[in-house]
């Protein structure tokens, strides 16, 4: 009688764990993990132990290791990581994917084990305002660390894949983020702030420098507009940026903070005027994505990221980096009311096929196959499919 075919095993590390979900990160890992394991690929996902009251094995179908780390500011990730690279180590995973570039120089550790490994990089750290002297080269290097040290190289966009090319002859793949689009949001969660859909402009993300949103602020201020600009978003910690936003009078902002209800933060997205994308570095990025997914307007900082998401304008206007930039659009936008329809209308058709978290699952489950010589039954990916959330 043959012997069982051996299941293809794959680690996750670099994120919080699972099923947790804060960032990008945290969201790939689960719906990635989530679709292997239908697949048939046996997933353990390295859990950050401080973050987790309950430590159930499995989740899922999902295997659950939790990992200790040095807990500091700047050392909680990066320990965290090192132990569980440790631990894979010396376990008997076939391939080892790690996010985050901070964690570029962990590769050697699984070179001298011979274990095949996988990194996806994420965004130009380096270049951000919050990583200043020794932090951002520290960030360079350790990117430039993740091209030597493992096997396999995953960009999430075709930008990033350039840059890396340029600056250290590397080649990688890319495999960008994944959505999931949605339609017919309630607008519930928004009237009870006395507010109705197409009432606002939005912004969500963290309230950090290169996310903009004093920029984008300055200039709605300046605009004629009558509508509100809701602000979704914070940091977890004291900030003088943030604070300074945050205490800017006019009756036209409403900062609501963080929003871990998916529902209410749907139909944030799903009933704005327009959505504004101030983020500067990185890729794929997974608000943008939202925005498409909710069917938003898309006004965005003209980068060659926001480029390459919004098809070079197929699916929405550009602003510069500048106050009066920003007025404009806003000025444009009031005044262009069947243009921002259009958009909404056609919003998720940038959805393209590279976005489709099947897609983006065949992609990696293709690279974990190739290095560890292993295949799994797959199934072709649905298309997606738009659910209706409820209250």
């Amino acid at each position: 009688m043959a012997a069982a075919k051996k299941k293809l095993k794959v680690a996750i590390m670099g994120a919080k764990g699972y099923p947790y979900v804060y960032g990008g990160y945290d969201t790939m890992v689960k719906e990635l993990g989530e679709r292997l394991v239908a697949k048939g690929v046996h997933v353990r996902v390295y859990n950050h132990k401080a973050l987790f009251q309950e430590k159930p094995k499995f989740v899922n179908g999902i295997e659950c290791i939790y990992i200790g780390a040095i807990e500091s500011k700047i050392g909680t990730q990066l320990s965290h990581t090192f132990f569980s690279m440790m631990h894979a180590c010396f376990s008997d995973v076939d391939v080892i994917f790690v996010v985050n570039s901070a964690n570029g120089p962990i590769g050697w550790f699984s070179r001298l084990f011979r274990k095949k490994t996988v990194i996806n990089v994420d965004g130009l750290e380096w270049l951000r305002p919050k990583w200043k002297g020794m932090g951002s080269k520290y960030f360079f290097w350790a990117s430039k660390m993740a091209t030597k040290y493992y096997d396999q190289l995953i960009n999430d966009s075709d930008e990033m894949q350039r840059v890396y090319k340029e600056l250290f002859n590397a080649d990688s793949k890319v495999i960008a983020y994944g959505a999931n689009p949605k339609a017919d949001v309630p607008a519930d969660p928004i009237e009870k702030w006395g507010i109705k859909s197409q009432e606002y402009f939005l912004i969500v993300g963290r309230l950090i420098p290169d996310n903009n949103a004093d920029l984008i602020i300055d200039g709605f201020l300046k605009s004629d507009s009558t509508r509100k600009l809701v602000v979704v978003g914070d940091v977890p910690f004291n900030d003088e940026y943030a604070n300074v936003l945050k205490n800017i009078e006019d009756e036209r902002l409403l900062f609501l903070g963080y929003i871990t209800d998916q529902n209410e933060l749907a139909a944030w997205y799903s009933h704005c005027y327009a959505y504004f994308h101030g983020h500067e570095y990185g890729g794929t990025n997974p608000a943008m994505l939202k925005a498409l997914g909710f069917g938003c307007a898309i006004l965005a900082l003209d980068t060659p990221f926001n480029q390459e998401m919004l098809q070079n304008g197929k699916h929405g206007w550009y602003f510069k980096k500048s106050a009066a930039s920003v007025q404009d659009i806003v000025e444009a936008a009031e005044s262009s009311k069947e243009r921002m329809a259009y958009f909404r209308s056609t919003a998720r058709e940038g959805l393209i096929q590279r976005y489709n978290w099947d897609y983006v699952t065949d992609q990696y489950l293709e690279v974990f196959q190739n290095l560890a010589r292993k295949k799994v039954s797959t199934h072709p990916p649905e298309k997606p499919k738009f659910e209706k959330v409820e209250n």
